[in-house]
């Protein structure tokens, strides 16, 4: 169950981002592993905008208002108009994953059809539905895509695990690992052979160490006849229940509604469900900000075509020690000591307009009864952002936890996990050292990417 490794290519108009083999420009030859650590970093605070040129495209040039051929000047109009968007766009996204695609995408497609890049270009429309009946709703799968069905006939059910993020930022792995974060900027929370996984964290007030998520993006890769490449990618305000394209399922192939979004609450709540490697992810936007949860089978979570560029896949190695915060050291300090006469102290200073330790004991109670890491996370976030939302960040994390974990017995943790110098957490291997000539080569390959 672990195919090789693709690239990423142009398909096509409304599933303009897609896997498979290429060559030459039409062959977008990078990991996303790559541009997750070299493009993304610049990004943290970044008002994107590719989301809107995405969409206006996809309006352009799909249903009604398709053009009747991809040579006609009308899809050239709507390439230009594209390019444009993007251009207007630029300064904002550098580093952004869905952005660098979709620019690398634009020059494929004009040139494939020979679009000259002066000329008129199409006013945005709005998009409209597709009608009941069409390829976003059908039900037949084959077996290949439905995880369960496929590829356990005759063995026992698959192992699930889970992993979640949530508040300042707290990290819970898939071994059960709790962890309170620094990680400013964009991180890869998940790198395997079928799913990439992308957070970037910002500060919460200016000054602040306190940081939260404020994007998220999620690449599906192409699966043999199940699904098409995807793209889904939250921020701040903006929680889509769509992928970039305007697509709700995994796209054209016969096994396309083996990944589905489903928007629970509208503007709060999204759920993707991907069956054809059985996973289930839950995003929300608790306040400002975005909250992340995962189950997925333990034979998904190693499909990894080398372990040993798996450093920081943080659901499965942890953070780095050098980015992990002891907040139960703090949660002891600010109960003996008082939360407003820590912040010279703590590894996480308390913002300018913060909680009582009393009040913020209390406020966690209502919601978190069980004295756990959970109840524990909440209270540090109190006392380190003053954001009353960040007790249901905690609350609505403990409560992803109860429907996806598959240990019912695991549910509540109680003592958080740090890893000691010099060595990795158990049955995991050690991080690469970095090698001079890798490091080297991928700064030359900097320009390319980003």
């Amino acid at each position: 169950m672990q195919p090789p490794r693709e690239r990423l290519v142009v398909t096509g108009r409304a599933g303009w981002m897609g896997m498979g083999r290429g060559a030459g420009r039409s062959a977008l030859g990078f990991w996303p592993t790559l541009a997750f650590l070299l493009c993304s970093f610049p990004a943290a605070t970044s008002p994107c905008k590719i989301l809107k040129c995405n969409s206006e495209f996809w309006s352009a040039t799909s249903g009604s208002h398709a053009p009747a051929s991809d040579d006609t000047p009308e899809f050239c109009a709507a390439l230009r108009s594209y390019a444009l968007c993007t251009r207007r766009t630029a300064r904002t996204c550098r580093g952004d994953l869905a952005y660098h695609s979709a620019v690398h995408g634009i020059e494929d497609l004009m040139s494939q059809h020979n679009c000259s890049k002066d000329g008129p270009t199409s006013q945005p429309r709005l998009r409209t539905l597709p009608p009941v009946g069409d390829s976003q709703e059908r039900s037949d799968s084959p077996e290949i895509c439905h995880y369960e069905k496929s590829f356990h006939k005759h063995s026992a059910t698959p192992n699930y695990t889970h992993c979640g993020l949530f508040g300042d930022p707290h990290l819970r792995t898939f071994t059960d690992r709790f962890q309170t974060c620094k990680v400013q900027g964009a991180w890869p929370l998940i790198d395997n052979n079928y799913l990439n996984v992308q957070v970037t964290n910002t500060p919460v007030l200016p000054g602040s160490a306190a940081t939260a998520t404020s994007k998220l993006t999620i690449i599906f890769k192409n699966f043999q006849e199940c699904v098409d490449q995807k793209v889904y990618q939250a921020e701040m305000d903006e929680l889509p229940a769509a992928f970039v394209d305007g697509s709700k399922n995994g796209g054209d192939k016969h096994g396309a509604n083996s990944l589905k979004i489903t928007e629970k609450v509208s503007g709060q709540h999204v759920e993707i469900q991907a069956k054809y490697i059985g996973t289930t992810i839950v995003v929300r936007q608790v306040g400002r900000y975005l909250t992340f949860a995962v189950r997925m089978p333990e034979e998904v979570v190693n499909a990894v075509e080398d372990w040993d560029s798996q450093g920081l896949y943080l659901c499965l190695r942890g953070c780095p020690l050098n980015q992990q915060i002891d907040f139960q050291a703090f949660h002891t300090n600010a109960e003996g000591t008082g939360a407003r006469r820590l912040a010279a102290a703590s590894p996480a200073p308390t913002a300018p307009e913060t909680f009582p330790y009393e009040t913020a004991v209390a406020k966690c109670k209502e919601k978190l009864p069980v004295e756990d890491l959970y109840y524990q996370a909440c209270i540090f976030d109190l006392l380190t952002t003053g954001d009353v939302n960040f007790t249901l960040a905690a609350y609505y994390a403990l409560e992803d936890v109860k429907m996806l974990h598959s240990n019912k017995d695991k549910l509540h943790l109680y003592e958080r996990t740090r890893d000691l110098p010099g060595r990795a957490a158990a049955g995991l291997p050690l991080a690469p050292r970095p090698l001079l000539g890798a490091l080297v080569l991928l700064l030359a390959l900097l320009p390319v990417f980003c």
